[in-house]
Order: structure tokens, then C-alpha cells, then sequence
């Protein structure tokens, strides 16, 4: 057994640049692609919800085009200003949200929805009601990211302790992963970003029958860096990429997951996601697939996993013209003879000649003390066996000079069931993933993108039939 730390991963940025952090590396140098005649430098933002909602939406957009000063902190790594999203700072973009590409509901349908007290009446008509709205923008506008301002009555329902009841019987429905599914059967579809009341306006933050705030909410620089983020990637936009040395072979990462469909009727669906180091996503459906009768977790046939993986690389090639020299999955159940055996299979007719098959598990893992108040550093890593090794991606980071979490910091163990690469450089290859998320700039993720992407996307994709079109970025999911 033994025990070391990674240094924490720099990532690139604009101008070829590097940093470890994801908002100084943005505000010094721009986003990967700020020289790019491709990069974003105007999106044209569609806003649909209620007048007070749009307003409120539409006001903070416009205060966010200036500096928003970050919190006051002995740690101020940990939440610096927001420099303004405009074509003059950061991201060289920015949002155009006229009144043409606004649409109105009025606030008396979400009152008119929520009178049956069935909390699935409420999701889905109030997603019929936007959809209606999305449709009509990308109808009569050019739109490159639709906007979905949340009423609060919908964001009640995110609240358990608030929300309405469902039918006995009944599967709850989740309005997120309902509306981004619902909007990829439209003509022209775009991403969708949803926001909440409490975005823009504090005072609106969910809060129990108490008068107590349900969760801390972030400062206001934080919640502009993380929407304007999100924003110019679903703008496609690249806003980083992990940098890759040229001596290092051309690898592409995928995650496999498993979800329930909608019915919940024990079959379990497969899918994938394909990374690679520039952080490029391609979204790719597999079958159905059954529980192990060992050990109770799904498992896919040696044909599945062939037949998964070779469309994967299919897409991949598709992108890049090229195979990968490397294949690493990423998976939240361990492999089993057949899963590896599809899987060389697959590689071994595309002369893929590396594979790294790595399960990762994060619950009930074994934890680290270390002396003083601080749990243990981000980029803790201890090799429990030849196979298994914990990482911790979310702890104490010296950057931040602090413990930025609420709560214990839960590592993950990631067992090697097949390897060419060293534990420790897989290790080190899973901080930089977990810097792949666009939904957020505090860079200290739990997960790797592969698994966080699996999760978002099988989440959406059982909203979707069999022959429902599937989005192929990632940026539709998020």
C-alpha cells in the first residue's frame, strides 16, 4: 500500500495558455477558442417564461455585461469577480436578447396547471406550454441557445418537502430532463438552459415552511460565471480543453452508465459517452441490457459491448478523421469477462492497440484523516491494492486555501480491470476530467466528465422513445 498526491492539472485556455483554475484562466486569457473564427462572439439568447420572470431574466443579463464584484473572503481564489460577459473581456462574446427573441406566458397557466395538485400534471403541461413558445422562436428567429426562466411554482416542485403529490402508482416526473428531451423533437432544436428565479433575483432562493433557506445559494460573480459559462458552450463555444503533450498517443474516454426507463420496469438501457482531450462529447443510445444474477448490477453482453464501443469509435472517427491510439472506459459497475471481451473485440478490428477499462465506484469507499481541521487534499491518491485505488477529486485545494465543501469529502475508488497506462497516471487523467464539467468553474469536481455525462444523459434519454432523434453534443444534456 502506499500513498502520494497529484499536483493539480492545468488546463488550456485562449492564446495557448494554461492555469489550474477555470475563472482566472478565462478573465487572463480567454476561452480556447477566442482566436477562432468559429468562436461564438454573439449568441442570440431566446427567452421564454412568465413577463415578471423574462424581466427579471433579462435585467440581471444585462447587469452581468459589466464586473460583478466577487464575495468578501479571506479566501478570494475561491470566489473572484465576474470581469462581465461583452466582446471587450473574458469570453469576447456577447448576448443579444431583444424584445424579438423574447416569449411571454402568462402566470395565471402555471396557476391554472397547479389547481389539480398532481404534481405530473404540472411538469408536463408546463412543458407542452413552453415547447409551444420554443417552437414558435426557432420558427420566426435565428436562435442559438433557448432560455427557460423558471416560475416558482415549477421551482417548488425541485424542493421535496414542498412539492405536489403524484398519483399512487405514478413515476415522478422531472421538469430539467422532460423539457431538454421534449425540445430535442423540435425542428432546428437547440440546447436549452433553464434558470431559476433565485438566479437573478436572491430574495426568490427556495426556503422551507421555516422561512429558512433550503441550501446556501452561491454568490452572485460565482452563479454569472457558471451561466455565462454554460451559455457560450451551448453556443458552441469552447471555453477549455485539457492540454495534451505530443508525445502522448491520441486517446478518447468514454463513460457507460446505466438507467431505468420511464416505466421502471427493471430493464435497465446502456449508453455512452465519447470524450476526448479537446472536450468534444458525442452522445451515443445503446440497448437494453439485464441485472447480473451475481452480483444484482447490469452488465452488457460481449456482442452490446462490441457493438457499443465500435459505434462509439464510429463517431469518433466521424469527428476527427482518425481513430484514437487509446481507448480508456470509464464505468460504474466492474467488468465482467464478456463486457472485456466485447470490448478488445471492438478495438481489435479498429488496431486501437491500448485499452484501459477502469470501474469507479463513490459510495461506501474507505476514507482518509489527515491531522489538523482540513480534510485531505484534492489529488490524494492511496493504491489499496494491484486493482484498486482511491482518489480523492474533491477535498482541501491549496489553491483555494481552504476546504470549499459543506460536507465530508467522499473519494472515489477506481478499479483497474484492464490497463496499459500506470494507476497513477489514469488517477491524474481523472482530475483533469472532472475539470471537463461546463456547468460549473470551481474546478474541484467529484467526478470525472465521462460518468458525470452518463448520468445527465441517461437521466434525459428515458424521456425519449426508440426512434425519438438523440442529440449528438453534449450540450444538449446539460
Amino acid at each position: 500500500m502506499k500513498i502520494d498526491h497529484i499536483a493539480e492539472p492545468e488546463i488550456e485556455f485562449g492564446l495557448g495558455q494554461r492555469h489550474i483554475d477555470i475563472r482566472f484562466g478565462i478573465a487572463n486569457y480567454g476561452p480556447l477558442d477566442v482566436e477562432s473564427e468559429g468562436a461564438p462572439k454573439v449568441i442570440r439568447l431566446g427567452v421564454v417564461g412568465t413577463p415578471e420572470d423574462v424581466e427579471r431574466a433579462v435585467l440581471w443579463f444585462d447587469r452581468c455585461r459589466t464586473p460583478i464584484p466577487g464575495a468578501a473572503s479571506r479566501q478570494p481564489n475561491l470566489r473572484p469577480p465576474f470581469p462581465g460577459f461583452n466582446s471587450e473581456s473574458a469570453f469576447r462574446s456577447q448576448l443579444v436578447l431583444g424584445h424579438s427573441l423574447q416569449r411571454t406566458i402568462p402566470s395565471r397557466v402555471f396557476e391554472e396547471l397547479s389547481k389539480s395538485g398532481d404534481a405530473n400534471a404540472l411538469v408536463s403541461g408546463s412543458v407542452d406550454v413552453f415547447m409551444s413558445h420554443f417552437a414558435d422562436l426557432l420558427e420566426h428567429e435565428r436562435v442559438d441557445v433557448l432560455l427557460a426562466a423558471v416560475p416558482e411554482r415549477l421551482a417548488t416542485q425541485m424542493d421535496p418537502r414542498q412539492r405536489l403529490a403524484i398519483p399512487v402508482g405514478a413515476v415522478r416526473l422531472n421538469f430539467h430532463d422532460l423539457l431538454k428531451a421534449s425540445a430535442m423533437r423540435l425542428a432546428s432544436a437547440k440546447p436549452v438552459q433553464l434558470m431559476l428565479p433565485s438566479t437573478s433575483d436572491p430574495t426568490m432562493a427556495r426556503r422551507a415552511k421555516s422561512g429558512k433557506q433550503v441550501r446556501r445559494l452561491q454568490d452572485e460573480a460565482t452563479r454569472a460565471w457558471n451561466l455565462h459559462t454554460a451559455l457560450y458552450y451551448k453556443a458552441q463555444g469552447r471555453p477549455w480543453r485539457i492540454p495534451r503533450d505530443n508525445k502522448e498517443v491520441m486517446t478518447c474516454f468514454v463513460g457507460i452508465s446505466f438507467y431505468y426507463d420511464l416505466e421502471r420496469d427493471n430493464v435497465l438501457t446502456s449508453m455512452a459517452q465519447v470524450f476526448d482531450e479537446r472536450g468534444d462529447g458525442v452522445i451515443v443510445r445503446g440497448g437494453s441490457v439485464e441485472l447480473s444474477k451475481r452480483d444484482r448490477t447490469p452488465h452488457l453482453s460481449a456482442a452490446d459491448a462490441e457493438g457499443l464501443l465500435g459505434e462509439a469509435l464510429a463517431r469518433y472517427r466521424a469527428t476527427h478523421e482518425t481513430f484514437p491510439a487509446r481507448v480508456v472506459v470509464h464505468k460504474t459497475s466492474a467488468f465482467d469477462g464478456p463486457e472485456l471481451e466485447g470490448i478488445r473485440a471492438s478495438i481489435g478490428k479498429e488496431r486501437v492497440s491500448r485499452l484501459d477499462a477502469i470501474s469507479i465506484a463513490d459510495d461506501e469507499t474507505p476514507k482518509l484523516f489527515r491531522y489538523g481541521a482540513y480534510p485531505p487534499l484534492r489529488g490524494t491518491w492511496l493504491e489499496l491494492d494491484e486493482k484498486s485505488h482511491l482518489l480523492y477529486t474533491h477535498g482541501s485545494v491549496d489553491f483555494y486555501a481552504t476546504y470549499p465543501g459543506l460536507y465530508v469529502p467522499q473519494p472515489i475508488v477506481f478499479r483497474c480491470d484492464e490497463r496499459q497506462a500506470t494507476p497513477r497516471q489514469i488517477a491524474r487523467e481523472m482530475l483533469a476530467l472532472s475539470k471537463l464539467n461546463w456547468n460549473h468553474t470551481q474546478f474541484d469536481a467529484s467526478q470525472p466528465i465521462t460518468l458525470v455525462a452518463a448520468r445527465k444523459v441517461g437521466a434525459i434519454l428515458k424521456y425519449l422513445g426508440p426512434s425519438d432523434h438523440v442529440a449528438p453534443r453534449y450540450s444538449f444534456y446539460m
